[in-house]
């Protein structure tokens, strides 16, 4: 997608989710810089809405010098001086709150992201700006580190420096200050030029905070809405929502899952489809795809097209099922229910027989087999959605576009 854009923009979320990019048969992972950093004469923007911890965005930068691919700073590259910072403080904090949950664990990545969404929420974060300037940074401290220092002791964990901390971010703050720029009003300069503009979230639908299975969640609204607050555009500047889904379901850490499965199947679906997390290296959870919970994530998002990936994934099964409802007290829903009541739910399958043939890097849908076919056609049917770009495997150029994204 990144390919038809001028503008790449991430206006949620941390380093607790990675996006895989594979070009010319090579990996890139990435937690912060926008996917469009591999393509040429895109912008990529970092915006307030994101929480950044910079000592990984250094090593990303790092990365991307080592393979050739440096983003020039303030071009390729823009980041808002108002994004607010993960801190060594947030990210003990985060792991010593999951290690005493024990049995109620939430499955968080351990990376400070609630901790720091916590600092912004309660007005005391430590923006990318301020560690431009030793003084600015001294003031900010002043505000919260006792606090959190005291947390972390109460935790039973060490207590962190604070001049051994300074030092390090400071010096960090030198690196990135050339990529500091007046991200947001970038963005909306470009907006209203009516340039080609692509936001990219992180995390899923059912992640949001708010509208997600809670407190199975992530800290940050992962849906579109976000893009208007995180970025600081008007909602009627975004012309269309792309649902990206995988043609079956993953979940990594805890919470409901109701099409989940265990065995062959599951084992399959892991195996030849890498699901292992690329910010945690967790086995992800794997299942069947899920209609009930992707209308509801359309009903918050107004899909105006789907893409469907890792179609290819499903080769070689006996049989793909396809969650199209819930059955609940023996009646069946389409959307799902409470929170509460997920784990109670038996889910109604559709069943379509698999297929063995290698459909990677097939360009149209009538080369796909017929099983194929019917599965993407039911899909659009019960969805009410176009799937416009149809993913056969992991390489760009491994997808079969059908239409408009967007009107």
């Amino acid at each position: 997608l990144a390919r038809r854009a001028r503008y790449v923009v991430r206006f949620q979320g941390g380093n607790n989710a990675g996006h895989t990019l594979v070009v010319n048969g090579e990996k890139t992972v990435l937690h912060l810089i926008p996917s469009g950093v591999l393509q040429p004469d895109v912008k990529n923007i970092i915006t307030q809405g994101v929480v950044v911890d910079p000592f990984v965005l250094v090593q990303e930068l790092e990365g991307l010098e080592a393979h050739g691919a440096l983003p020039e700073a303030g071009e390729g590259l823009i980041i808002s001086p108002r994004v607010s910072l993960i801190l060594p403080y947030h990210r003990a904090i985060d792991k010593a709150r999951e290690s005493r949950l024990a049995g109620g664990k939430i499955g968080t990545t351990g990376r400070g992201i609630g901790p720091a969404y916590e600092d912004v929420a309660g007005r005391r974060a430590i923006h990318l700006g301020d560690i431009l300037e030793r003084s600015k940074l001294e003031a900010r401290l002043d505000r919260v580190f006792d606090e959190r220092n005291a947390t972390l002791t109460w935790l039973g964990q060490p207590a962190i420096d604070r001049e051994e901390m300074v030092q390090s971010l400071l010096a960090v703050g030198e690196r990135l200050a050339p990529y500091v720029r007046e991200a947001e009003a970038i963005v909306r300069e470009a907006v209203a030029r009516g340039e080609d503009v692509l936001f990219e979230g992180a995390q899923g639908a059912l992640l949001d905070v708010q509208h997600g299975t809670y407190p199975f969640v992530t800290s940050s609204s992962t849906n579109a809405g976000a893009v208007a607050t995180g970025v600081g555009i008007a909602p009627s500047a975004i012309q269309g929502v792309v649902g990206i889904v995988k043609a079956y379901t993953t979940r990594v850490g805890a919470g409901p899952f109701p099409s989940e499965l265990e065995g062959p199947v599951a084992d399959h679906l892991r195996a030849v489809g890498h699901e292992f997390g690329s910010t945690t290296g967790r086995p992800r959870r794997c299942g069947w795809l899920d209609l009930p919970a992707l209308r509801f994530a359309h009903g918050l998002n107004g899909f105006t097209s789907l893409a469907l990936t890792k179609l290819d994934v499903l080769t070689g099964l006996e049989e793909i099922k396809l969650c199209v409802g819930y059955r609940i007290d023996g009646e069946v829903v389409s959307l799902p229910p409470s929170v509460a009541e997920l784990d109670d739910v038996e889910p109604v399958y559709e069943v379509f027989p698999g297929w063995s043939e290698d459909i990677k890097g097939v360009q149209s849908l009538e080369e796909l087999p017929e099983s194929a076919r019917r599965y993407v056609e039911t899909i659009e049917s019960l969805m009410g959605v176009p799937v416009a770009v149809l993913g056969t495997g992991p390489a760009r150029r491994e997808v079969i576009e059908r239409g408009a994204l967007w009107p």
